[in-house]
């Protein structure tokens, strides 16, 4: 290989790590910031519809992680228009069942409704459904465990492991190995 080129895609893999997002590991609602390719309503219906997924026990829920804003990110930065089209799609796709099966929002739906729903929306003909279900649910995970909260307080993450002590004694040892 010559040098010239090596060298060329050796820089090339550094821009690309450097450009990377950041933002998408450890992420925090602020480093997010409001994401405007949803409406209001829209992005509070997707929040209820994470909320179904990982919702609050004795640790926050998906929605109190601001986990809906971070799919919206993702979508709105990484996927393609048809992602985002699919999207608006599956946000009316769900009110519109739950209207039909409990004559009422998705919002005023309880837990169990909520999940009938969604599980309706999995087993349907139409392919939008289902590809909306599985996409805010893969995103809500990766979203879920990538927060900060998860992060520090689940995975006990540590930024540097270990710890310098720069006036620690050291033990003196023979030659032959012993102390």
């Amino acid at each position: 290989m010559q040098r010239r080129s090596l060298l060329k895609n050796m820089a090339i893999g550094m821009g690309g790590l450097i450009t990377l997002p950041a933002w998408a590991s450890s992420w925090t609602p602020d480093s997010i910031g409001r994401v405007a390719t949803v409406s209001f309503d829209e992005e509070m219906l997707l929040g209820e519809i994470v909320e179904t997924f990982i919702p609050q026990t004795d640790t926050p829920g998906a929605k109190g992680l601001f986990v809906h804003q971070f799919a919206l990110r993702i979508i709105k930065d990484c996927y393609d228009q048809s992602a985002q089209t699919m999207l608006q799609q599956g946000l009316a796709l769900t009110d519109a069942t739950a209207q039909q099966t409990y004559t009422k929002s998705f919002a005023d739906c309880d837990a169990t409704q909520r999940k009938d729903v969604l599980a309706r929306l999995t087993a349907s003909t139409d392919p939008t459904g289902k590809a909306f279900v599985d996409m805010t649910k893969r995103l809500t995970i990766w979203g879920y465990t990538n927060s900060e909260f998860y992060k520090v307080n689940v995975e006990k993450y540590v930024m540097a492991p270990g710890f310098y002590r720069g006036c620690a004694p050291v033990p003196k040892i023979a030659v032959n190995g012993t102390r």
